[in-house]
């Protein structure tokens, strides 16, 4: 009877372990739909905001910083609709050549925000917003590396 009583209780918290996982990932998705929503504006101003708070800008220097945010949004949001299928139609994946023209612009896109960023920063701010980069790279990779590791060193 009581290992019947210890199997019930684990199943029941293992069971509100995995509906707590489920409600995280709505809230991602969520998340995502209602930065879909935002009008370029909206992501400079928190963008910059976000900018100010890590490096101490000026409020010349957040100007500045909102403007190439605004800017930078604006072609995105362009690009976006450009990509997004119409009502109705089903969206296809993009050729080769489509797809090395859209890594192409992204990256020049990253380089002129780099020049511009390099213009309005001092050194020190610079050198911060450089370290700044998103870290999701850095995770999945060490995922991977423990991945390896248990699978005797994949490579």
């Amino acid at each position: 009877m009581k290992k019947l009583l210890v199997i019930a209780i684990a199943l029941f918290t293992l069971n509100g372990i995995a509906q707590e996982r489920k409600q995280d990932r709505k809230g991602k998705q969520n998340r995502s739909e209602l930065r879909k929503q935002m009008t370029p504006s909206e992501i400079a101003d928190l963008r910059a905001k976000k900018m100010t708070l890590h490096l101490d800008l000026t409020d010349a220097q957040q100007k500045k910083v909102h403007q190439v945010y605004l800017n930078q949004a604006k072609a995105n949001e362009g690009l976006r609709k450009n990509h997004n299928a119409k009502d109705g139609e089903k969206r296809e994946k993009p050729s080769k050549d489509e797809m090395v023209k859209m890594q192409n612009l992204r990256l020049d896109q990253q380089i002129e925000m780099k020049r511009e960023m390099k213009s309005i920063l001092t050194a020190e701010q610079y050198a911060k917003f450089e370290k700044m980069k998103p870290r999701k790279h850095k995770k999945r990779g060490k995922r991977g590396e423990k991945n390896d590791k248990k699978r005797g060193g994949r490579r």
